[in-house]
């Protein structure tokens, strides 16, 4: 009597995967677990049908440990203690208090000072979560006291919040050097255009719509920000200067090449120190919270690489890599149809995941085909970086939404935030297809680097 022999279809399994991980998460496991769990069933699978190699399963120590050595990532420690030791240093208040005097003559002067203290502690710490608690706290009662219109008001914080995700230092940016293979300064330098860009489009909007209805953004009364020229110039300096020196320290010794990213952040960690001390904010408890606050993200960066390795490795082992290479690069238009597809996946995602769990899962998936059509790695970062910031903006579940409705008075409802955010996340879209339609825009900057020469 003959065999019967049964073949099994596999090339599901790859794609499979994904979907089995996305499902997880949407049904709200933890972004590790949900990852290494798919990896290890996928992969038990894989040796049941014969398609997968147990013993690959042995190279995962080595993985791990070449995570937990990798110097780049090193940086995101340093960054997150950074923020949240000026969280502790009254920096935002003492800015956002000058600026909203400062610009409180001009209708929308106080959004404005909000667009502008955004982009200066961005460019200082890079953190999310401090910055929009810190504006959402101070600036949101007294702006809606003076009648700004809620929706304005929410949006132009959550907004400004995030800037720290495409200004560098930016810990989006740190991942995604990582995952890309390509340097972090490079990625910095590049993204900094790109930042400004984002920046000067929100202040436009916000000058714009003060224009337009003055009943939505009213300049504050005479009687609060009278202030002498002199009292004045020097509460600006005193405000200004901090950042300033934290700005020149950690970007000036990155773009200068006096250092790494992750050396720089060490010396922005020293800086964010030396600041306390001198705002008397220094003391035991301040450092345990701000190395209690790092110790609980850098874990959970850790461990969703951990879970994103074992993942990458069997969806590899069962060539899911090549699947996915080969369905991205035959796409209709090559590049631009790549582009467009990726772009739409990360925004898409971005409404319901965190960007670390888009640069794990999906970014990997990316990079082989951004190579074999040839595309500038560090342009394709920071295109990646701008669309990656919008997803802390884009409900139901950006976080900077979340940040700031944790912080919000009673009378701001969840939906005035929501709606608050939509013209925002328009113009990053806008500014996002203008970094791609002109790589110039991203390129100028790196291209005048020694190493480019």
């Amino acid at each position: 009597m003959g065999e019967w022999i049964i073949e099994v279809d596999t090339t599901w399994m790859g794609p499979g995967m994904f979907l089995g991980a996305l499902v997880l998460l949407a049904f709200g496991y933890p972004v590790a677990f949900a990852l290494g769990g798919v990896g290890i069933l996928f992969g038990l699978a894989g040796v049941g049908l014969g398609v997968f190699d147990w013993q690959l399963f042995t190279a995962l120590p080595d993985r791990f440990f070449g995570t937990m050595s990798n110097f780049t990532l090193l940086a995101i420690p340093y960054f997150i203690f950074l923020g949240a030791m000026l969280q502790k240093t009254g920096i935002a208040e003492r800015l956002l208090e000058t600026m909203g005097i400062l610009f409180g003559r001009l209708r929308g002067g106080l959004a404005l000072a909000v667009v502008l203290v955004g982009a200066l502690l961005a460019a200082t710490t890079g953190v999310v979560a401090a910055t929009v608690v810190a504006m959402g706290m101070i600036s949101l009662p007294v702006m809606l006291r003076y009648g700004y219109n809620k929706q304005l008001a929410t949006g132009v914080i959550a907004a400004s919040g995030t800037l720290g995700q495409i200004i560098p230092p930016s810990v989006v940016l740190v991942v995604l050097g990582d995952q890309l293979g390509i340097s972090v300064g490079d990625l910095f330098l590049g993204s900094l255009i790109p930042g400004l860009l984002i920046t000067a489009a929100f202040a436009l909007h916000v000058l714009i719509s003060a224009w337009l209805r003055p009943d939505i953004a009213p300049a504050l009364p005479a009687t609060v920000r009278e202030i002498g020229g002199k009292a004045l110039a020097g509460r600006v300096l005193k405000a200004m200067l901090p950042p300033l020196l934290l700005i020149l320290l950690v970007l000036g010794s990155i773009f200068f090449g006096f250092a790494t990213p992750t050396e720089a952040g060490a010396v922005g960690c020293l800086g964010a120190i030396v600041l306390a001390y001198f705002n008397r904010q220094l003391n035991l408890n301040t450092l345990r919270q701000a190395c209690d606050d790092t110790l609980r993200t850098t874990s959970m960066v850790i461990f969703i690489l951990f879970g994103s390795t074992l993942f990458s490795l069997v969806f590899r082992g069962l060539e899911g890599d090549r699947f996915m290479t080969e369905a991205l690069v035959n796409l209709p238009g090559g590049t631009l149809g790549f582009m467009l597809v990726s772009m739409l996946v990360v925004f898409v995602l971005g409404f319901f995941i965190d960007f670390f769990e888009i640069a794990f899962i999906v970014i990997p998936l990316f990079v082989p085909v951004a190579q074999k059509l040839g595309i500038d790695l560090i342009w394709y970062g920071v295109v990646l970086g701008a669309n990656l910031q919008t997803s802390f903006l884009t409900p139901p579940f950006g976080f900077a939404l979340f940040y700031l409705r944790s912080v919000a008075p009673p009378e701001v409802k969840t939906t005035d935030i929501y709606r608050g955010v939509i013209p925002f996340i328009v113009l990053q879209l806008l500014v996002l297809a203008l970094i791609i339609a002109f790589p110039g825009i991203v390129n100028f900057l790196p291209s005048l680097t020694p190493s480019a020469s």
